[in-house]
């Protein structure tokens, strides 16, 4: 079925595929492209910028990404769970002369919402989406990591700064998509690695610099074999303490990835009949980005035990669940932000509800509509009606308007992924942007800064210090500045958010483009743009029997 996107006018088709499973889940036909609702739905998942508050309850501090001017109360997370407060006593009725969305808006604006997300943490109150972690700072997405600072997206880190998309690793700093490893720096896309920097795509090894592609190797520079003395005395030789020999290697390493590196067309381990990037134990997942354990499912994007979902990002543990966002234990579930809920549709941040549609905040309810409490038969007979109505405003079947998403845009997690898009885009589809003018806070330009580690001493943690491309503020702490002196790393320049926007940029590439293979010159489709400049793309077959 070819049809026109609403959001981007540009044609886009239902495949035969997503057809079945959409009947299977019971959702209506979208009519926006799956990229414009995969930009949508990731809108409602802030990456934010971390801020002091106070909530709307007690008055308690808290630290939160939310917005400063939200558009709803916000409690402490413990407040939000515990039994103050009700959100059925936000209950009204429906109004068939009015739009549904409008009142779930409406709704949605008065039910108070929680300052982050996470469980079971000590010490991690300045992070968002940290779960079962201690003494964390600065960091989201998070679990069983301790001692993180300034860090996305981990799985049993320790120690360590600056990592991104990283599991099992201790002591490192500035890594994306790096496993099992220890003292790993300035390095993507390796594993079991050790005392080593600026690796790309090598695996065991240790004490190298500057490799590419290697496997089970020592003393290496630029793949080149060195002694364990000439190894050392190189290394020394390095001052990889001065900011602007590091960034020196930091343009040498891109090149070295341009011309000489290896590329695999995607990242993908035991994905059967699957298509997409980053996808680990997948079945028949098509057109999937960062999901694993999972199976029958069709544009998902982040997620964990995917079955049968169409149009699912940020999911876990779900099970057909339909043109949602954020849901997490979740069944039958259709069109909803942030819930763990089954047989329910339009849900946002709803706990463990059944058979509920149009709600906010609800824990545990059955037969709710607008967070009113219905009986069964009054439930199936009003949802049928407000359905009806939603169908001649041509509103069912849609995900939640940019309307309704928690802040702005540009500090989402969607602008991770799609980062042209402009403010004028987000104004003209109802959603938020924040400009963000801070020229007049004070603090030295870290282009002040000395060149060495060395050369810094402990005031610096008491010196407020400007990014020069954001014009934010950032510290450092002394926890910080003990392991950059113990590691001989400088002192970053840029604010922590953007240099995670640096390294996660080379992970969230959604589209392909042609290339033919660098060594059976076959043509093929790889997620690195042309802007990259990579020379040295394999297929599949040629990458495993050359570098596996």
């Amino acid at each position: 079925m070819n049809n026109i996107c609403k959001h981007c006018n540009n044609e886009f088709i239902i495949t035969s595929i997503e057809k079945s499973l959409s009947e299977k889940i019971g959702l209506e036909d979208s009519l926006v492209c799956s990229s414009c609702l995969a930009r949508q739905q990731l809108s409602f998942w802030l990456f934010g910028k971390f801020r002091k508050g106070k909530s709307s309850l007690s008055g308690e501090s808290i630290i939160t990404v939310l917005p400063e001017n939200s558009r709803y109360p916000i409690y402490s997370l413990k407040e939000w769970h515990s039994d103050k407060w009700d959100a059925m006593n936000y209950g009204v009725k429906y109004d068939s002369s009015e739009s549904f969305f409008k009142q779930l808006q409406s709704l949605q604006e008065k039910v108070p919402h929680p300052h982050q997300n996470g469980t079971n943490n000590t010490n991690c109150d300045y992070c968002d989406d940290v779960w079962n972690s201690k003494n964390c700072y600065l960091s989201r997405s998070m679990e069983e990591c301790e001692d993180l600072l300034y860090s996305y997206r981990g799985l049993k880190v320790k120690n360590s700064i600056d990592m991104v998309i990283c599991f099992s690793s201790e002591r490192c700093f500035s890594c994306l998509n790096c496993i099992n490893s220890y003292r790993l720096s300035y390095s993507r896309d390796s594993k079991d690695c050790i005392d080593s920097y600026f690796l790309f795509d090598c695996r065991n090894c240790q004490n190298c610099f500057m490799c590419s592609n290697l496997r089970g190797k020592n003393y290496c520079i630029e793949n080149v074999q060195y002694t364990k003395d000439e190894y050392n005395e190189i290394i020394k030789s390095f001052n990889l303490g001065y900011f602007s020999t590091v960034e020196s290697f930091k343009k040498q390493f891109e090149v070295m990835l341009m011309d000489k590196a290896i590329h695999r067309l995607n990242f993908n381990l035991k994905a059967y009949n699957s298509t997409g990037n980053n996808l680990l134990n997948t079945n028949n997942c098509i057109n999937c980005n960062t999901i694993s354990d999972s199976e029958d499912s069709v544009n998902c994007i982040r997620g964990f035990k995917h079955k049968s979902n169409l149009n699912a990002n940020g999911c876990w543990y779900a099970e057909l669940v339909g043109n949602c966002q954020g849901c997490v234990n979740a069944y039958n579930l259709k069109y909803s932000n942030w819930s763990s809920s089954r047989f329910s549709e339009y849900l946002d941040i709803c706990i463990d509800c059944e058979y509920c549609f149009g709600c906010v905040g609800l824990k545990k309810k059955k037969y709710c509509i607008l967070n009113k409490q219905y009986t069964k038969e009054e439930y199936e007979k009003f949802k049928d009606e407000i359905i009806k109505d939603m169908k001649i405003r041509s509103e069912y079947g849609q995900f939640l308007p940019y309307s309704m998403s928690p802040g702005p845009y540009n500090l989402s997690t969607s602008i991770l992924y799609f980062s042209e898009t402009t403010k004028e885009d987000i104004l003209r589809l109802g959603g938020y942007w924040q400009d963000m003018d801070e020229n007049h806070i004070d603090g030295m330009s870290t282009s002040e800064l000395p060149d060495s580690i060395n050369d810094i001493d402990d005031s610096i943690c008491s010196q407020p210090l400007i990014c020069p491309e954001t014009g934010w503020r950032f510290n450092i702490s002394n926890n910080e500045l003990n392991f950059y002196k113990q590691n001989n790393i400088p002192l970053p320049r840029k604010h922590f958010d953007e240099r995670i926007k640096d390294l996660i940029k080379y992970s969230t590439v959604l589209d392909t483009d042609k290339y033919n293979c660098f060594y059976c010159s076959k043509e093929i489709e790889a997620y690195y743009p042309k802007e990259w400049d990579y020379k040295n793309i394999a297929c599949e077959k040629c990458y495993q029997e050359n570098l596996s």
